[in-house]
């Protein structure tokens, strides 16, 4: 059951991702997306594989400890449950930077490789998304330094 909870949690995230890249100005992105609950799939999985460990993984959770930290995810269901729990919440950072990045008139050929980059190593696209914010909120033009030049 572990394995296989593993192999789908990422395949639960696919359609999200793929919307955000592929189709952002699609009505349906913007539905199933506007939504904070676009995670809840991941999620549930992370549920699925956390409560069954919850005592170990209190334990690591609760007294940080690197040791401890290696050895739950040592086993199948502590890499399980940590899977889930960063697929859930890299998902929910795209679907935030991409939110951002609409509202901000961000061209999608900047934020489509930032989405990329978040799927695989999220604190990067998280990262690089932030700066191409600060860079185009000091661009002219940009809708943020309209909106500032207006007050």
């Amino acid at each position: 059951m572990t394995t296989w909870l593993f192999d789908i949690t990422f395949l639960l995230a696919v359609p999200f991702w793929a919307l955000m890249i592929v189709a952002p100005g699609w009505s349906w992105t913007g539905r199933l997306l506007r939504s904070p609950w676009s995670a809840t799939a991941p999620l549930a999985v992370y549920v699925l594989l956390a409560v069954p460990e919850f005592g170990r993984l209190w334990e690591v959770v609760s007294r940080p400890d690197l040791e401890t930290l290696r050895a739950f995810l040592a086993t199948p269901e502590g890499a399980a449950a940590i899977w889930a729990h960063l697929i859930a919440f890299d998902l929910f950072v795209g679907r935030w930077i991409h939110h951002d990045a609409r509202a901000r008139g961000v061209p999608h050929l900047l934020v489509a490789p930032v989405l990329v980059l978040t799927i695989l190593l999220s604190p990067f696209g998280l990262l690089a998304y932030l700066l191409i914010r600060v860079v185009k909120a000091e661009s002219p033009g940009s809708k943020l330094a309209d909106r500032e030049l207006q007050q």
